[in-house]
């Protein structure tokens, strides 16, 4: 069997030290090193073999937390891992507690196709692998052919959409005997989108002296529907792999709860109990009904294209009902989420069972603490992790 963890990082805002990446918003040398040195004690402390970050604005910043992360692991073994003339080496114990570095893991880095000047700068993904990848990993940011969604009813008016806000990114990682196909996202984020006329130095609704609550609202809609449709997105390419017979694992920011619309999208339908009471699509009179024979065949076409959530996996076998990984305004919330096909999870295309679940959420206060003020030097999320075992044949 192979044992391995598989998790997600959004570090918020890794970029070098005196460089501007939102407007008025950069880190002095001593900020970047008070972050760089948190990002990496977290790196640590996890010592995950797959992981997914979020919120990258450039790879050689990532690189220096991994070396970081290996140098502090590196120590760490030296004091706490015994040498190979200790009779008691082998516990289970020093397992655990040893670090595995990063020296020779692979690391695929997505750049925002949005990013721009300083001031303007928009963030992309990562992921780094101790397994390496099979192949190239895909970046999938701008759409061909173009998304359209069209409502139905006469003139009821349609949605178009050309670009993500953000990179996906689709890496097929050799683990054991298999070949996982691991999906990192960043959808958008729940903050209002607002349009900007043209000539004018900020949209009307930025003004907050001139409150303006309809507006806003809108802007809330345009930021829900650009975060659902990118949702769709995501899952068109889930449902490919799934159809191609690869095993799947989606990670990342959905900035969204898991029974939000965009996360139900993405996981995919839950079937119901049993079809065979339903009224048929095709109905004629009122006993139409689906067969028992079309329950099973129905059953099985939504669940062997359906993910779960390793959190909820997590609760049901362990009876904990407090997980979160986000704290904003009084609501403490999961939106950072680990999905998982059926072959991670129990029925006769399982390969793989998760045992544990890891959610490093210690430093989360709910805007400050005493560390890190408003969270810009470590990150405003909590980290999530999956334990899983592989069943080698």
């Amino acid at each position: 069997m192979t044992d391995f963890t598989i998790a997600s990082f959004n570090v918020k805002n890794l970029i070098a030290a005196e460089e501007e990446y939102y407007r008025f918003q950069t880190y002095t040398t001593e900020e970047h090193a008070w972050k760089e040195d948190w990002l990496a004690d977290q790196l640590v402390r996890m010592n995950p073999d797959i992981i997914g970050f979020q919120e990258i604005f450039e790879l050689p910043a990532l690189q220096a937390v991994v070396d970081e992360a290996d140098r502090i692991g590196g120590a760490s073994n030296e004091d706490v891992v015994p040498g190979s003339d200790k009779k008691y080496r082998k516990k289970a114990i020093f397992r655990k507690l040893a670090y595995r570095g990063y020296s020779e893991a692979k690391i695929a880095f997505a750049p925002n196709a949005n990013d721009g000047e300083p001031g303007e700068r928009r963030p992309g993904l990562a992921i780094l692998s101790r397994y390496g990848f099979e192949g190239t990993p895909e970046v999938i940011q701008d759409l061909s052919p173009k998304l359209a969604v069209q409502f139905e009813g006469g003139e009821a008016g349609h949605f178009k959409l050309d670009r993500l806000s953000r990179p996906l990114m689709k890496a097929r990682i050799p683990v054991g005997n298999q070949i996982i196909t691991v999906f990192n996202c960043h959808l958008k984020s729940k903050l209002g989108e607002f349009h900007r006329p043209e000539g004018a130095d900020y949209a009307p609704e930025a003004d907050l002296t001139a409150y303006d609550p309809v507006g806003r609202a809108l802007g809330a809609l345009r930021a829900a529907t650009r975060r659902m449709a990118e949702a769709w997105v995501l899952r068109r390419l889930i449902v490919e792999e799934l159809q191609a017979g690869h095993p799947v694992m989606v990670l990342g920011d959905f900035n969204d709860s898991e029974n939000a619309v965009s996360s139900e999208i993405i996981a995919g339908e839950r079937p119901f109990k049993n079809y065979s009471w339903m009224l048929r699509h095709d109905a004629s009179h009122p006993n139409n009904r689906y067969s028992k024979e079309e329950n099973e065949q129905i059953q099985e076409a939504v669940d062997k294209v359906r993910l779960e959530s390793c959190e909820k996996l997590f609760v049901k076998k362990s009876l904990r009902d407090m997980v979160y990984t986000s704290a904003f305004g009084g609501v403490f919330e999961s939106i950072d989420q680990i999905l998982v096909s059926r072959h991670f999870r129990e029925g006769k295309a399982q390969i793989a069972e998760m045992e544990y679940f890891s959610v490093f959420n210690d430093h989360l206060t709910d805007g400050s603490h005493p560390e890190a003020p408003y969270n810009k030097l470590a990150s405003d999320h909590g980290q999530i992790m999956g334990h899983f075992k592989l069943w080698d044949s």
